[in-house]
C-alpha cells in the first residue's frame, strides 16, 4: 500500500510544534501576577536557585510563555519590550476574556474591534512594556 502522506518539498522546511518565548522581567512576582491572576494562565515550571525564585514556564491552552527574573547585569533602565508583539489567538469567548482582565484591574491599549478580516482583537502590555494583541480566529 502506497504512503497516503504528501511528498514534501526538499530540503524540508523547518516544522515546529511549539515556540515558547521566553521574557527577561524586572519584577518576576509583578510578571506571575499579571499573566496568572489577571490572563489566566497556569504555572506548569518554576525555577529556583538557592531557594530563591528566578523564573516560571506558563501556558495557557498548548502555548506556553517564560517569564525570568532580570539579574540587572546589563543595567537596571534596560529597556524591555520595544520593537516586538505577541499575538494570541483564541477560540474562547474574546468579550469574557476582556471582562476577566478589566476585572482583575488591568488597563487595555486598543479596546476590543472588529477587524476586516473577520476576528476581534484588543490590545494591552504587560509590566514591562511587552505588547500582547488578543484575536479570535475569523
Amino acid at each position: 500500500m502506497a504512503d497516503p502522506r504528501p511528498v514534501r518539498k526538499q530540503p524540508e522546511s523547518l516544522r515546529l510544534r511549539d515556540l515558547a518565548p521566553g521574557f527577561t522581567v524586572n519584577d518576576l512576582k509583578k510578571s506571575i501576577a499579571f499573566y496568572v491572576d489577571g490572563l489566566g494562565f497556569t504555572i506548569v515550571q518554576r525555577w529556583e536557585t538557592d531557594g530563591e525564585l528566578r523564573g516560571v514556564m506558563v501556558k495557557a491552552g498548548r502555548c506556553r510563555l517564560g517569564l525570568s527574573q532580570d539579574d540587572f547585569a546589563k543595567g537596571r533602565d534596560r529597556a524591555k519590550g520595544l520593537g516586538m508583539s505577541i499575538w494570541l489567538t483564541t477560540a474562547q469567548d474574546i468579550e469574557k476574556v476582556v471582562a476577566r482582565i478589566k476585572a482583575a484591574g488591568m488597563t487595555l491599549e486598543q479596546e476590543l474591534q472588529d477587524m476586516p478580516w473577520g476576528g476581534r482583537t484588543f490590545a494591552l502590555s504587560d509590566p514591562d512594556g511587552f505588547k500582547l494583541t488578543f484575536t479570535t480566529e475569523a
